[in-house]
């Protein structure tokens, strides 16, 4: 369907509109297309491509449940728009509905063969739902179309990198590179192989990308990350964290996070477990072990010494908690966990079967699998109902490590990493949540400490597969040994013997007083904070 077909019905300059916001969001400035498109939705209100346009804006901004509104309303009046479903499939993906984005986006691609938005949008899902095989049958046919695709190509190295494939991973960011020397997440990609960290004429060119007029808001951002990695590994702490300061900036201009509604959000769930009455099958759930926590507070180090053993699968980072409890929602049309209360014991079977259902393919190998999802913290009274006999690892690192750590990665979506006050913010309703649910239900949810596995190898992993119900092997200490797929920041990591030289606040010493402040820790040679 021609694009200039989309315009019919708009006048001159509603349709000019149109055209000015299509490219503020290309750019990812959704404030400069809100002002774009405010003449169009205000005389075309119900047009459908400026409620397409107003979707892409509400969900930048991370208002999911406006932007997949607007975006089935402009649907209706297109039923047969490929681009159209490809929005709707992007929205979705934003909201974490990913089953049926994956549906918008494969009709998408069945109505337009050709459109590679629609094709690397969907290998984007794919992966997010740890579908490596379809992701990259998909990622390959967007190149296929077009190869000079940077993000997709840039995505099919990431899966080199996966692999542990890093010096085909890092040949194939160059090459990108060498294309479109503005591609953010190439550069992201490349500066994120800790082993193969960028040359000093990597800086300068990357300086010089910056300023590149074809780069976008995305762009700077992942390439501002990557400066701060090159910086930091050349020691230049004050310049990198400068250049980390600049790229959260930008990125918290589009999307700031409200840590008193995320507050909020974790005082309804821990009112609503008080009301949940939890499976009739007290024996449902014993094959999973969730493995969760903040980012980068050893998640993946835990996977990998449970994925080492002889019973156990490492499946990754798994959305199907989520989505199961998505498909209840839409059961009684209203939110969780406005419905946790009305469901009788057979109902929390019934979901928790549903989940394994959902994460069968993970026990062909074997009994036991991990589901490393670090967000499901949040969840874990749902994990409790649900699935009684589930094991729950909650780590925990040093909060300075952790919150800076955090602060350092380019994360998508984890608006709360942007400032020192919200990342404070988020770790201390962590700590208060998990140490409640550990002190619940020791039974069930372990606190597993990050620095004392450092200190004490063995003992730790003894306790941990103890936990777990499972018999000790020494290949869980030999961990890095483990052959597997590992989609992680930490994935060269795990690869490694432990090591204890992974802290990096100190070397930026009173350059991270403010963190230290807001986490209510003493200042470098100062006196602890009273509050």
């Amino acid at each position: 369907m021609k694009s200039s077909s989309r315009l019919h019905g708009l006048s001159p300059g509603a349709a000019q509109s149109i055209i000015a916001t299509a490219q503020a969001l290309e750019a990812g400035r959704p404030d400069d297309a809100a002002r774009a498109l405010a003449g169009a939705l205000a005389s075309h209100p119900a047009h459908p491509e400026a409620l397409r346009l107003e979707a892409g804006i509400f969900s930048l901004r991370g208002q999911h449940v406006q932007a997949a509104a607007a975006m089935r309303r402009a649907l209706a009046q297109r039923p047969d728009d490929a681009l159209y479903y490809n929005t709707l499939g992007s929205v979705l993906a934003d909201a974490g509905e990913f089953d049926p984005a994956i549906v918008a986006l494969r009709r998408a691609c069945e109505l337009q063969p050709n459109l590679v938005a629609a094709w690397f949008n969907l290998g984007i899902v794919l992966i997010r739902c740890v579908r490596y095989a379809e992701a990259t049958t998909a990622l390959r046919h967007a190149v296929a179309l077009d190869p000079q695709h940077a993000a997709a190509r840039a995505q099919l190295a990431d899966m080199l990198k996966v692999g542990g494939q890093s010096d085909a991973a890092a040949a194939e960011y160059r090459r990108v590179l060498a294309a479109q020397p503005w591609a953010g997440m190439a550069w992201w990609g490349l500066a994120n192989i800790k082993t193969l960290p960028l040359a000093t004429a990597d800086v300068e060119t990357l300086h010089a990308a910056q300023r590149d007029p074809r780069a976008g808001d995305d762009d700077r951002i992942a390439m501002g990350f990557a400066l701060a990695r090159a910086l930091d590994d050349q020691g230049r702490y004050a310049e990198s964290l400068h250049a980390l300061a600049q790229a959260n900036a930008t990125a918290r201009r589009r999307r700031q996070w409200d840590a008193a509604a995320f507050e909020a959000q974790l005082a309804a769930l821990h009112d609503a477990s008080a009301s949940m009455s939890g499976a009739d099958d007290a024996a449902l759930g014993g094959e999973a072990i969730f493995v969760v926590g903040l980012p980068r507070s050893g998640t993946t180090l835990v996977e990998q010494i449970l994925a080492s053993h002889t019973r156990v699968e490492g499946a990754g980072e798994l959305p199907d908690l989520t989505l199961t409890m998505n498909e209840e929602s839409q059961r009684h049309g209203i939110a969780f966990p406005r419905w946790a209360g009305a469901l009788a014991p057979a109902d929390w079977s019934r979901l928790g079967r549903r989940y394994l259902e959902r994460t069968a393919c993970w026990r062909q190998r074997k009994q036991c699998f991990v589901d490393k999802l670090p967000n499901n913290w949040i969840q874990i009274g749902a994990i409790r109902a649900m699935l009684p006999a589930a094991r729950i690892v909650v780590c925990r690192r040093d909060p300075l490590e952790t919150c800076f750590s955090c602060y350092r990665q380019h994360f998508a979506g984890n608006d709360w990493t942007r400032d020192f006050s919200d990342l404070a913010a988020y770790w201390h309703a962590f700590d208060r949540s998990v140490r409640g649910w550990q002190a619940r239900d020791p039974q069930r949810v372990c606190l597993h400490d990050y620095e004392a596995l450092i200190a004490h190898p063995e003992t730790r992993i003894r306790a941990l597969l103890d936990f777990c119900g499972l018999p000790f092997e020494d290949p869980c200490v030999r961990f890095h040994e483990t052959a597997r797929e590992v989609r992680s920041p930490s994935a060269a990591q795990v690869r490694q013997p432990l090591r204890a030289d992974t802290a990096r606040a100190g070397d930026y010493g009173a350059l991270l007083d403010p963190l230290r402040s807001a986490l209510g820790l003493p200042p470098v040679g100062g006196a602890a904070h009273v509050g």
